[in-house]
């Protein structure tokens, strides 16, 4: 992968008085693509790069120039297409001629032959910018479902983008600021956030499935995918067929690389099938796949099972590696190394997030990337497929407002008067959630429990595997470690959404479509296995850890988390008082705690002001 950055000013604008300014956007965005950098800066438009070599080292430089008679284009790419040789040929056919086997070439040839249009024809994860030097317009676009981030800021009539935040605020022009909508987005939604919020006031993300053009009549911005609901009268057995090949092709796609590839393996049905297909196809070719998974010292002697987590990973992980022909490694996280990661988890996202979750997998990915340069994980089958309990649970389901997040009371308690004053949690996260709601795509033909099904995938969609795919980005580009994730290949994600319900829960069992569709890849032990989440530390050394840096926060009287949060909350909550989960089946009490640590230093790193 890579980090884009840019700044497209007025007429008359002279870009080249900002080098030193472009240069260090660039040098924060390092991590992103350690391997090559680049810049294009002319007249008021300029486009920065670094690059993660995957495919082509030599031959892949950007940003990338594209001439047709007197049009000229430049490229500025992060992503990697999965149809590349499909549109290459599509191209070829139509008269393009090209120079390298890089997918940058791929999408810049595209974009000459059907403009704005082209992205609706690619299959992949992206994000790029395109500077039309003749019509002085700026493209910017980001794949269906959002896996590679874009962030953009307007100051008046100039635009300035870049893949991450920090490369923004390295800008003069904008500044780390917070405002009321902010601390509703930290203390009500966080770790998520709002569809198109970048939290920080004046700094938006472009949504994912959404494109954008930018000229002297400033930023246009249209959806050109989304979720829709159309009528599919497969049986159930041409479904399991279609989700086989469906998942199959999406992996297969995904493995091509020139640099080493490897899969998270946790135990779980998700990163078991997408291990299995990829060893076959690996060691079909006579190659060997290598795995990886995370575990905490000490876990196995303080895990307890509880509804959410029913057992732990470690046999599940052997029983899968036994089935495969793969090259398997355990990656062990000591509760003071995850503490300490706490702060980085923060500089990679530029924002608080799910705390120690966050933390491990920046420290997981660390280590994957000593041998290998890009992964396939399995974010994204539980909320396409159904397989959080909140789907499965009726109780749960019928509940307004974000299942992940019931905390509302509990948020609400750590405001500081001026801004419980001020802000109405209620309010806030129920205009949110019902907006997203009754905007889900349901055919009118649908009964109540589909129609809140499709709501519910909507939700999840929109929401919080955004907070997922949020994580996983920005952890793994961390270290310069590429992680694909193959369930959100577009077309598994529309086929799945128009099923029936009853297909997906088939037998009452969660993801039970997708467990047919891959019966016989796995061990009866993985395929019959309940989900269970994300592993993270049980040792209570953690919550010692957090707390006592918590405490350290409270007794300093100049710390910022101080200006936002109620001093007897915190101390409350370090008392062990409401143990309500903060958000989902991960973030309970201790890694609540670590999200205020994250917040603190958040302020302080990022020398917000709160206006």
């Amino acid at each position: 992968m890579c980090g884009i950055a840019g700044q497209i000013g007025p007429e008359g604008f002279d870009a080249e008085r900002y080098r030193d300014v472009y240069e260090d956007m660039q040098y924060v965005l390092r991590r992103r693509g350690p391997d090559q950098r680049g810049m294009y800066i002319k007249d008021r438009a300029a486009l920065v790069h670094t690059r993660l070599c995957v495919i082509d080292a030599e031959n892949g430089v950007q940003p990338m120039m594209f001439e047709r008679g007197q049009q000229k284009f430049v490229l500025i790419y992060n992503g990697e297409l999965y149809n590349t040789e499909q549109l290459r040929d599509e191209l070829a056919a139509l008269g393009h001629r090209f120079e390298t086997r890089s997918d940058t070439e791929t999408l810049g040839r595209a974009y000459m032959q059907w403009g704005e249009n082209a992205v609706e024809r690619l299959n992949g994860i992206f994000a790029f910018a395109v500077w039309e030097e003749h019509t002085k317009k700026l493209f910017l676009a980001r794949d269906r479902i959002g896996v590679k981030p874009l962030f953009y800021a307007l100051k008046g009539d100039t635009i300035i983008f870049a893949s991450e935040i920090k490369a923004l605020l390295r800008h003069p022009a904008i500044r780390a600021m917070a405002d009321e909508t902010s601390i509703a987005e930290l203390i009500f939604i966080g770790p998520g956030r709002t569809p198109g919020s970048g939290v920080f006031r004046g700094i938006e993300e472009l949504e994912g499935g959404m494109r954008a053009v930018f000229t002297a009549d400033g930023l246009t911005k249209s959806r050109y995918w989304e979720l829709c609901d159309r009528e599919v009268g497969d049986t159930y057995e041409q479904a399991v067929e279609n989700v086989r090949a469906l998942v199959t092709d999406a992996v297969v796609r995904q493995l091509v690389s020139d640099a080493p590839v490897c899969t998270f393996l946790s135990g779980g049905l998700d990163s078991g099938i997408i291990s299995a297909i990829a060893d076959r196809h690996i060691s079909g070719s006579g190659g060997r796949l290598l795995t990886f998974s995370v575990g905490y010292r000490d876990n196995r002697k303080y895990f307890t099972s509880g509804k959410f987590q029913p057992n732990s990973d470690d046999d599940y992980i052997k029983y899968m590696n036994d089935a495969l022909e793969a090259e398997h490694f355990d990656v062990t996280l000591d509760d003071e190394q995850l503490a300490d990661a706490l702060y980085d988890a923060v500089d990679a996202r530029d924002l608080p997030g799910m705390a120690d979750v966050d933390s491990s997998l920046l420290l997981f990915c660390r280590e994957v990337k000593r041998s290998a340069t890009v992964a396939l994980s399995g974010e994204c089958a539980d909320e396409i497929f159904g397989g959080y309990p909140w789907y499965t649970d009726r109780e749960i389901r019928a509940r307004e407002g974000f299942p992940w997040a019931q905390s509302n009371a509990l948020r609400y308690s750590f405001l500081r008067p001026e801004f419980a004053r001020a802000l109405d949690v209620r309010e806030y996260t129920a205009r949110r959630y019902g907006d997203t709601a009754k905007g889900s795509s349901v055919l009118p033909s649908r009964g109540a429990d589909e129609r809140r099904m499709r709501e519910m995938v909507n939700l999840n969609f929109k929401w919080f595997m955004q907070t997922l795919l949020t994580r996983k980005d920005a952890m793994s580009m961390y270290s310069g470690l590429e992680v694909r994730v193959p369930f959100c290949d577009h077309r598994i994600a529309e086929y799945l959404y128009a099923l029936p319900w009853e297909y997906k829960n088939r037998g009452g069992v969660e993801k039970g479509l997708l467990r047919d569709a891959v019966s016989d890849m796995l061990p009866r032990e993985i395929l019959t296995r309940k989900k269970s989440p994300y592993p993270k530390t049980h040792n209570p050394k953690y919550l010692n850890i957090v707390s006592a840096r918590l405490r350290a926060v409270l007794s300093d009287e100049s710390a910022p988390l101080l200006t936002v949060v109620r001093r007897e909350a915190l101390e409350t909550l370090l008392g062990g008082g409401d143990s309500t989960p903060w958000y989902g089946q991960l973030m309970t009490t201790p890694q609540t705690i670590a999200y205020f640590l994250q917040v603190n230093y958040w302020l302080t790193k990022y020398r917000v002001d709160i206006i």
